[in-house]
């Protein structure tokens, strides 16, 4: 999963997105006493995109679901690994008892060495096809992202919505009643819940 937090990585730095719409005041955000302040209108406010994104339930039940398809790709590789191995021993028996010919050794030494490419090529083309749909998933979660971010700052009307994260940090303090990465997450996470239950 190094590659997912590598294309998280980058997706995280890409989504930084600014609206100029009108609505309502801003996110309620607690302060450090406790007590509720909003962000109002207008304001630059800011999202911790990993926080987010690593609480995101749609992110986080497509990553459930490609670590299974993984773990089975990994399964019949291992699989037919042990197999290849198994076949390769049987063949360097034969030979030290002296139980095949030349040309049968030649033979079986050729299907063995056919055999190993073959399945070199298979874990190659499934890692490939693991990184595709890693990066598919990110583009569907950052999609998911950026579209609900547009529809909530039409109501909120920042002036400016910035993203920290571990690859980029372009916010480095700010006033927490700025962050709004608390909200963003329980309407994704609302929003993700009604979809899933249609």
């Amino acid at each position: 999963m190094k590659q997912l937090k590598l294309i998280l990585t980058v997706a995280v730095a890409a989504i930084i997105c600014s609206c100029n719409a009108t609505g309502n005041t801003g996110t309620v955000q607690p302060a450090g006493n406790g007590a509720a302040v909003a962000a109002p209108q207008g304001s630059i406010v800011y999202i911790q995109l990993d926080s987010l994104v690593s609480q995101y339930d749609m992110f986080n039940d497509l990553r459930s679901e490609l670590e299974s398809k993984a773990q089975a790709i990994q399964d019949d590789l291992t699989k037919k690994g042990r197999s290849f191995e198994s076949a390769a021993k049987d063949f360097e028996t034969k030979i030290a008892k002296g139980l095949l010919t030349r040309s049968q050794a030649e033979e079986q030494q050729q299907r063995l060495v056919e055999r190993q490419q073959n399945l070199q090529n298979l874990s190659q083309q499934k890692q490939l096809e693991m990184a595709e749909e890693e990066a598919v998933m990110m583009r569907k979660v950052m999609d998911a992202v950026q579209t609900f971010i547009d529809k909530y700052n039409q109501e909120k009307g920042y002036a400016l919505i910035l993203t920290t994260s571990a690859a980029s940090t372009t916010v480095i303090t700010g006033n927490p009643s700025l962050n709004i990465t608390q909200d963003v997450l329980n309407g994704l996470n609302e929003e993700y819940i009604k979809s899933k239950n249609k």
